[in-house]
């Protein structure tokens, strides 16, 4: 009996750790790096490691949005400058077999409430350009976080 236990505390103490590993790359040409793309903000890179059976890449920056203000009769002023927040997902995925993913994810033209952006309610409010700042990647594998990373803008 003692010797069944013995057996099974070694089997347990070699068996392979199951801990999420994934990571994004950040040397070479397969770093991470993010684009202002006018109203939206585009990151592409690859992650590595991965061992989960789904993982996700997430993106978000805040920004200052530009906002035009057009009256009903299609005048147009310039509006306030608004703060957003941009975000962009891949959405749950299953995990390649070789454990690498390319990436290439785009945040939608943030949109703004009319007011207090535009002089009333009858005003319509349009983003023509924002200006982000640094991006926060984040990778999650199984829906656990597994790694993040901060990423300038360019």
């Amino acid at each position: 009996m003692a010797l069944a236990g013995a057996f099974a505390l070694v089997a347990l103490a070699v068996a392979p750790a199951y801990a999420q590993s994934g990571h994004f790359v950040t040397g070479g040409g397969n770093a991470a790096e993010c684009v202002d793309i006018g109203t939206q903000l585009r990151c592409t890179g690859k992650v590595a490691g991965l061992g989960g059976t789904t993982f996700e890449i997430t993106v978000q920056a805040q920004g200052v949005a530009s906002v035009e203000c057009t009256n009903p009769a299609g005048n147009v002023a310039p509006g306030q400058d608004t703060t957003i927040t941009a975000t962009a997902s891949s959405g749950p995925l299953p995990t390649p077999r070789n454990g690498q993913f390319v990436f290439n994810l785009a945040t939608e033209t943030p949109t703004v409430p009319t007011v207090p952006t535009c002089p009333n309610p009858q005003w319509t409010a349009t983003v023509v350009d924002v200006t982000f700042g640094d991006a926060t990647l984040s990778l999650f594998e199984d829906g656990a976080l597994s790694d993040q990373i901060v990423v300038p803008v360019g």
